[in-house]
């Protein structure tokens, strides 16, 4: 295994034969566009803010009543540094509950971000995802309107995905702000690292402690 670790990015890859556990995976960014530069007009995390802000804003009034599962911006992503294999409940709305078309962009959203892994992983990754969509759960904090910041999550036994509208710390912004953002995406049931992965091995193959 190998793990990249940084302020606004932190990659952690476990290869055990040809399985893949790609996660925690965090990245975030602030700001989130290029102003000025040899890269203006560059902006990052712009699929994942447009598809999560297009599922939002397609809620039926009792969507949103589901999917809402708190007032206020949580102020970071829930599954944040130190929190490895915290186990969280499910919340939201079903994805059983949604309309075909809302469905689509859920598995939008989770192919944007399984799909930074290899295009085999990533294609393996996502058939586990659609094998437990009815155990997938939405949930959702903030606005539905275009402008709106806001918390999006997508969780099931496979995958844990968190996208989150930050307060300013370099920019100084005392409200979340479109222009910091953190996402997370880890893997539920203890096998972030590959640690129940790894587990599972040894207890299978080194049963002596070799």
């Amino acid at each position: 295994g190998w793990q990249i670790d940084g302020h606004h990015l932190i990659i952690n890859y476990f290869v055990l034969g040809g399985q893949v556990v790609a996660t925690p995976t965090f990245m975030g960014s602030e700001p989130v566009a290029v102003d000025s530069g040899k890269y203006a007009g560059t902006r990052v995390f712009q699929a994942e803010e447009e598809n999560g802000l297009a599922l939002g804003m397609s809620f039926t009034p009792d969507q949103r009543v589901k999917a809402t599962i708190a007032e206020e911006l949580p102020g970071d992503v829930f599954t944040s540094a130190f929190r490895d294999n915290f186990e969280m409940r499910y919340e939201g709305i079903g994805y059983d509950e949604l309309s075909s078309g809302q469905q689509k962009l859920v598995m939008a959203i989770a192919e944007t971000y399984l799909g930074r892994m290899p295009e085999a992983h990533a294609k393996a990754k996502m058939a586990e995802v659609r094998a437990h969509l009815d155990k997938t759960y939405i949930a959702w904090i903030g606005g539905f309107s275009k402008d709106s910041v806001f918390y999006y999550r997508v969780h099931s036994p496979v995958v844990l995905i968190e996208f989150d509208h930050q307060r300013g710390i370099a920019l100084d912004d005392d409200e979340p702000t479109r222009n910091h953002i953190h996402t997370v995406v880890r893997t539920p049931n203890g096998n972030d690292y590959g640690k129940d992965l790894l587990r599972l091995h040894r207890e299978q193959h080194h049963r002596n402690g070799v």
